[in-house]
């Protein structure tokens, strides 16, 4: 029985197990990479180009490129380009897309092959920067169809598709800002309020305030002297009113009798009535007296006293005939003559 120290491994096998270890950890870093790649790590991608034009701070290499929300790519590249034709700066960002993640879904529901990237260009896709997080600053790069904004497209690059740019809200007030003359504002305003200033300090506006006070003071001692006279105002009115009914209530009675006298006379003068005929006969009778008393004159010889008295009698006595007549005719045609009056005669 051999009861020395264990024996050791020998020099000549240690390099072979530190080997078997460094390839038992590259195999699973190799799995681990295959795993969060979710087998897309050899899937084909295509390079973008967009170009930005205003500041793009907060963005980096490696910044997440979405569309609403789901993440195609990343940025792989940040550029500063210089155009001598148009004395500009532009920023050209390359990223890289995955146009295999989006799915294209056709009649009845059948899958059909990705998108191409040129296609949703066509239709508006436009890229923007916004801000992951206010803390950090950092911003990303969002894809969405906004075929309405302006967008600025330079050209492609050789091997990639350019995806045209808008500017954001915030540098679209920066431009705004920019455009804007500032010192002829600030003079301005400056200018408004040293006029405000001499207007509100000049003794015409102390007067004009003196005189509003004035009249101000003069109304509300106008309103105290009504709200004093309001009450007796209120009841001479309510004794007014009442009187004004009384009066409209005799009114009324009034032309109640007299519709009724009225109604009473058309019923007398009606043409078959008593009255009518009575006047009636009286001037035919007073007619047939003036032809008697004429035959009569005629008779007793052209010169006699005689006969100038029966003249003139006959004359009397034919106007009293033609006024009955004449009140006989009114009357039957204008009953209500007899309480309104004779018309007048147009001249």
């Amino acid at each position: 029985m051999n009861d020395g120290p264990p024996s050791r491994p020998s020099r000549a096998s240690r390099p072979v197990l530190i080997g078997a270890f460094v390839l038992g950890a590259l195999v699973l870093i190799v799995a681990a990479v295959l795993a969060s790649a979710d087998g897309r790590l050899f899937a084909r991608k295509d390079s973008v180009v967009m170009h930005f034009s205003g500041s793009i701070f907060g963005l980096q290499v490696g910044a997440p490129v979405v569309f609403r929300g789901v993440r195609l790519g990343s940025v792989t590249s940040i550029g500063l380009s210089y155009d001598a034709g148009q004395d500009r700066f532009s920023i050209p960002v390359v990223a890289e897309l995955d146009p295999e993640l989006i799915d294209q879904v056709g009649a009845g529901g059948t899958p059909r092959a990705g998108l191409r990237l040129e296609t949703l260009v066509e239709r508006g896709l436009r890229a923007q920067l916004q801000m992951q997080s206010l803390l950090t600053g950092q911003l990303y790069v969002d894809l969405d169809f906004r075929a309405d904004r302006q967008a600025s497209r330079l050209g492609a690059r050789s091997g990639m598709i350019e995806i045209p740019t808008v500017t954001t809200a915030i540098q679209d007030i920066k431009n705004q800002v920019d455009g804007m003359d500032l010192r002829r504002m600030v003079d301005d305003l400056a200018s408004i309020a040293r006029s405000v200033r001499q207007t509100v300090g000049s003794p015409r506006i102390e007067s004009t305030l003196a005189q509003v006070e004035q009249t101000a003071a003069s109304l509300n001692r106008l309103a105290e002297r009504l709200d004093r006279r309001s009450g007796p105002l209120l009841d001479a009115a309510d004794r007014a009113l009442g009187d004004t009914r009384r009066s409209m209530g005799d009114v009324s009675a009034a032309a109640a009798r007299v519709g009724a006298a009225a109604s009473g006379a058309e019923a007398l003068l009606q043409p078959d009535a008593p009255l009518m005929r009575s006047l009636g006969r009286s001037a035919d009778e007073l007619a047939r007296t003036a032809a008697a008393l004429r035959e009569t004159a005629e008779a007793a010889g052209p010169d006699s006293a005689l006969q100038q008295k029966l003249e003139q009698t006959l004359d009397d006595l034919s106007r009293a005939a033609r006024s009955l007549r004449a009140l006989s005719d009114t009357l039957e045609q204008q009953p209500r003559s007899l309480l309104t009056g004779r018309p007048q005669e147009l001249p």
